[in-house]
């Protein structure tokens, strides 16, 4: 992980939604140029990550969470403060800010509206066509875009699957491959199971091609113990897995998917679970170990 601070204490969150005495938006520094955030349980149980990366002409962030209100969810604000701070030491006439998505899913957009009339602001659209408009990927999923920065180059590649406008974005400076919710240590819902696993293949060929560090996704949703899984809607995670993954983990994801294809329902592995169609059976299990989890508070409620 060359350049990067990764060991962050993520906050657990609590048992109870809105009782966490936690910042709404946690904030780790991991490089110089780049900062990785995260919304707090207290506001919404997915509590995703965005990223915010710098370079000499514009920033870059990816997704904008999963709560519209600044007054629970101050994005825009905490974003505004970074870039005043790192503007500071890198002073500019102007400087632009990009609000791009790994997916169009309400947790990864819900805050665009608080950068609306921002000035020096581009907020990518949600649709497949306005995402490989916007960065020029014109063989849509095939192809991959680059976006310059400034002295910082990302590599944008599509990767529909969980949903038609996904993409990954790679970060030359640091070798960082964001991958959204196509893979990350939790429960990975394909739509199009086609096409996730071409998503899955055109990952594992571009990180056997590239130096990827590490693979970050956008969501926690597994303890450290392997083969677990907190229970959905829960807001509070003890004992989280690590955030990062690692280009063996894609090829992973992709050997898991090609074995789980043809056979809908939920598939346990040991840092990821695939949901291959609506799992209706999984969800209701889901449910009734929320119930228990709130009221139990133990480990043993993963158990199954």
């Amino acid at each position: 992980m060359t350049g990067l601070d990764l060991d962050v204490r993520w906050y657990a969150g609590t048992r109870s939604r809105g009782s966490s005495a936690a910042p709404p938006i946690q904030v780790h520094m991991a490089a110089p140029h780049t900062v990785l955030l995260r919304q707090s349980f207290a506001s919404n149980f997915e509590a995703p990550f965005l990223y915010l990366l710098f370079g000499e002409d514009r920033a870059f962030l990816l997704d904008s969470g999963a709560t519209p209100e600044a007054t629970e969810f101050p994005l825009r604000a905490t974003v505004d403060t970074l870039i005043e701070d790192w503007l500071r030491g890198h002073p500019k006439d102007s400087y632009e800010l990009v609000v791009a998505h790994s997916h169009a899913h309400g947790d990864h957009v819900a805050a665009d509206g608080q950068f609306t009339g921002r000035p020096h602001t581009r907020v990518v659209g949600h649709s497949a066509g306005e995402v490989a408009a916007f960065f020029g990927i014109d063989n849509w999923p095939h192809g991959t875009a680059r976006m310059d920065l400034g002295g910082r180059v990302l590599e944008v590649i599509a990767t529909p699957g969980h949903h038609p406008s996904a993409v990954a974005v790679y970060d030359e400076a640091t070798g960082m491959l964001l991958t959204g919710d196509t893979v990350y240590p939790g429960r990975l819902y394909v739509q199009d199971f086609p096409a996730f696993q071409d998503s899955l293949r055109r990952l594992c060929d571009f990180s056997a091609s590239h130096p990827v560090s590490v693979v970050l996704g956008a969501h926690i949703e597994m303890p450290a113990r392997p083969f677990r899984d907190f229970p959905l809607g829960s807001t509070w995670h003890p004992g989280e897995a690590p955030l990062p993954l690692t280009a063996g983990d894609l090829e992973s994801v992709r050997d898991a998917a090609a074995r789980v294809a043809g056979r809908p329902g939920a598939h346990r592995f040991a840092n990821f679970i695939i949901w291959n169609g609506p799992c209706r059976r999984e969800s209701a299990v889901q449910a009734v170990r929320l119930v228990l989890f709130r009221a139990i508070g133990l480990f043993r409620a993963f158990d199954r």
